[in-house]
């Protein structure tokens, strides 16, 4: 029962979007062949586990879930190859919400998961709504028919597979291919928060313990001899064993490596920090006088559960930020390409420095106060009666005069374009 209802989704929902995205052409039908062999493999794993028992090795496991985590990757890898399409909203609904198939590797409740991937593609399709309703209609069906998709495939994931998936066979799964060299499926939401640096206190003690020792501390140093120095030994520049002051870049901090990406709760206050192509980052059982604090994440997914009294978004790219309500404030700060979607209230939103901010509100937000500074193409997004949105940019520009009383008076400049 469990493949002959994945096999209706494919002859379904999906062979309509597959049709839709064909008539549009270009990469939005490109793209869909990978998302139609996407699908295909995760049939062909749930036709094995269906006759199989579960493999002991969770390693075993994954390696059967690498067609589908290969095909994941290239639907990704073609939307970051193709920046500069007409059609790269299109792309980027369909790379923000197929990691919904990894849905195999989520228990002990995957449904709601892939509901959150539905979820976290939706703030490209609005965008391609608010392009293309005026101009296409087989745009709007093609994000009809791509939401149904995902939807049908949570209704059959909390039919078919509630607390997990399920292996149905009797016998060990034969063929095992090899192993695959590092790209398992995308993860399970995230529900024990790592701490922030694993290793953190010890590495610590270990350099204060470097430190304490004094005037033995250069006694591990190696002499430097004349041969090892580059304006006595210019072969050794010659040889490229130095980089040259022309060539760009500084070798010490090119070496460095990047912080570990942060996930945890410190009291009231929840912190993301150096999250990159993390669609997963999910705040749940917060309360309502917690904070969350996200520090230079990049395109990243936040989705915020329930009640909470603010939000404060630093120094991030290319990231998105659901939420339910809101009892202060969420703030830009220095963020580029970024965006937010309000199911509940919230009273303020606060842009600061930040280029490219779009706001998406729901009708019990719709009384906020939005205060901007330093900042460029922000839109707010209002919701419409047919369930579509309607944009309004907030001004960027303003003509300041001197009144006869010598008081200022500043008014917004409409843009005419």
């Amino acid at each position: 029962m469990s493949v002959l209802g994945f096999t209706d989704i494919i002859q379904g929902p999906l062979a309509q979007y597959a049709q839709i995205s064909q008539q549009i052409g270009g990469d939005v039908a490109q793209h869909s062949q990978l998302v139609q062999q996407a699908f295909k493999a995760q049939l062909q794993f749930l036709q094995l586990a269906s006759q199989s028992s579960k493999p002991a090795n969770q390693n075993d496991v994954m390696i059967f879930l690498k067609p589908t985590s290969d095909i994941i990757g290239a639907i990704q890898d073609f939307r970051e190859k193709h920046r500069t399409s007409p059609f790269f909203n299109h792309l980027s609904a369909i790379s923000e919400s197929i990691p919904a198939l990894g849905w195999v590797a989520v228990s002990p409740a995957p449904a709601p998961y892939v509901k959150e991937m539905n979820d976290a593609g939706q703030f490209y399709t609005n965008r391609v709504l608010k392009d293309w309703k005026e101009k296409d209609k087989r745009h709007v069906d093609w994000v009809k028919s791509w939401v149904q998709t995902l939807s049908e495939l949570q209704a059959f994931v909390k039919q078919h597979h509630t607390t997990g998936l399920v292996w149905s066979g009797k016998n060990a799964p034969v063929g095992v291919p090899p192993p695959p060299p590092s790209c398992p499926l995308p993860p399970p939401p995230l529900d024990n928060f790592a701490p922030a640096a694993p290793n953190a206190s010890d590495d610590r003690s270990a350099l204060f313990a470097q430190l304490n020792q004094g005037a033995n501390i250069t006694s591990n140093l190696k002499k430097v001899t004349s041969d090892m120095q580059t304006h006595k030994n210019p072969a050794l520049k010659q040889a490229g064993v130095v980089p040259s002051r022309g060539s760009g870049g500084n070798a010490a901090s090119a070496g460095q490596p990047d912080k570990p990406p942060v996930f945890t709760r410190d009291g009231k206050k929840w912190v993301i920090e150096y999250q990159t192509r993390n669609h997963n980052l999910i705040v749940e059982n917060a309360e309502m006088n917690n904070v969350v604090y996200l520090y230079k994440c990049t395109e990243c997914t936040v989705t915020i559960r329930g009640k909470i009294n603010s939000v404060v978004i630093d120094a991030c790219k290319k990231t998105a930020i659901v939420m339910d309500s809101i009892v202060a404030a969420v703030e830009f700060i220095n963020c580029q390409s970024v965006q937010m979607q309000m199911f509940g209230k919230v009273p303020t939103i606060s842009i600061d420095k930040t280029d490219g901010c779009q706001v998406y509100l729901s009708n019990d937000s719709l009384d906020v106060e939005v205060v901007s500074s330093k900042s460029s193409e922000m839109n707010i997004l209002i919701p419409a009666a047919n369930g579509d949105y309607i944009e309004q940019p907030i001004p960027e520009q303003y003509k300041t005069t001197i009144l006869p009383n010598k008081a200022l008076k500043t008014v917004v400049v409409e843009s005419k374009g």
